[in-house]
């Protein structure tokens, strides 16, 4: 059985007036397990972690443990300074958690050599299993195939969100079967889980996260008439929490369904009104599908 696999939810972080909403948080993370997700991946891209201080980070990561299995919590470790993330990734391995998921250091470009280094100091480092985050647009680096074939062969690397947009390199990754490929491209999830992948990271599974997990048994029994009608069902929806940027859709849509409040910390900013509505007629659309196929 793969280590990580089906539907993991890239979960966002509610505030409040500007603080974080731990309540929330749970209430959160409790519906997305009993609908019957894999797992929460806390404080990644979606969850704003860089608009969060380390505390904050710690703080969301432990509400989520209260009220969630440790072995369906992935916690997001990012950072440009060796020292501050190592002393972070000590914080969080205080915490019985299922693994972390690292990106490349963002902004400072470093060379492939360079990337093998961070990612190997960080793993050296780790007690819990590491999840690669290949994610060139948001760290101004791309990890070439050669590097992420030799980062892969550290023992406590085990799996990669993959969202380089390069099918070549989500192919290969999976025809070499040393580590679980999860895609972040949500629109690309039937693909992945056809092409032998083991199942997503995805942030619009916040929304019918019942139809995702349904999606990936569907592919695992063959059935792939259903599965292509629910994922192509799902498609508009998908398209449309990328319409703006993450996570503002997705936040607007489940303050719709009345679980967060819609707000997003500075600079990001909820969508206009007209995408609230689209949002909205897009989620009515969906909804009977839902109970159909339910």
């Amino acid at each position: 059985m793969a280590s990580f696999s089906g539907i993991w939810v890239a979960l966002v972080t509610p505030f409040n007036h500007h603080a974080v909403d731990l309540p929330a948080t749970q209430r959160l993370a409790q519906h997305l397990i009993a609908s019957g997700v894999d797992g929460l991946v806390v404080c990644g891209t979606t969850g704003e972690a860089a608009a969060l201080s380390q505390d904050e980070q710690l703080a969301v990561l432990d509400a989520v443990l209260a009220v969630t299995p440790a072995h369906q919590v992935v916690m997001g470790l990012s950072g440009n300074n060796m020292v501050d993330t190592l002393q972070m990734q000590q914080a969080i391995q205080l915490r019985d958690i299922a693994g972390v998921l690292i990106p490349a250091p963002y902004y400072i470009r470093p060379s492939q050599c360079g990337l093998v280094d961070y990612f190997t100091q960080l793993a050296d480092a780790s007690s819990v299993p590491v999840i690669l985050y290949n994610i060139p647009q948001r760290t101004g680096i791309v990890i070439e195939l050669a590097t992420l074939r030799q980062i892969a062969r550290h023992p406590q690397v085990k799996a990669i969100k993959e969202c380089s947009g390069n099918p070549d390199t989500m192919m290969a990754l999976i025809n070499d079967g040393d580590i679980d490929v999860l895609t972040g491209e949500d629109n690309l999830i039937l693909t992945t889980l056809c092409l032998g992948g083991t199942g997503a990271i995805s942030a619009s599974a916040h929304i019918h996260p019942q139809r995702f997990v349904q999606l990936v048994q569907q592919v695992a029994e063959g059935d792939l008439i259903a599965a292509r009608a629910n994922f192509y069902a799902l498609l508009p929806m998908i398209h449309q929490m990328f319409s703006f940027p993450n996570p503002a859709p997705v936040k607007a849509a489940l303050a719709q369904q009345g679980l967060i409040h819609n707000e997003l910390r500075s600079p990001m900013q909820a969508v206009p009104q007209a995408l609230q509505q689209q949002i909205a007629d897009t989620l009515a659309q969906l909804q009977p599908q839902a109970e159909l196929i339910s």
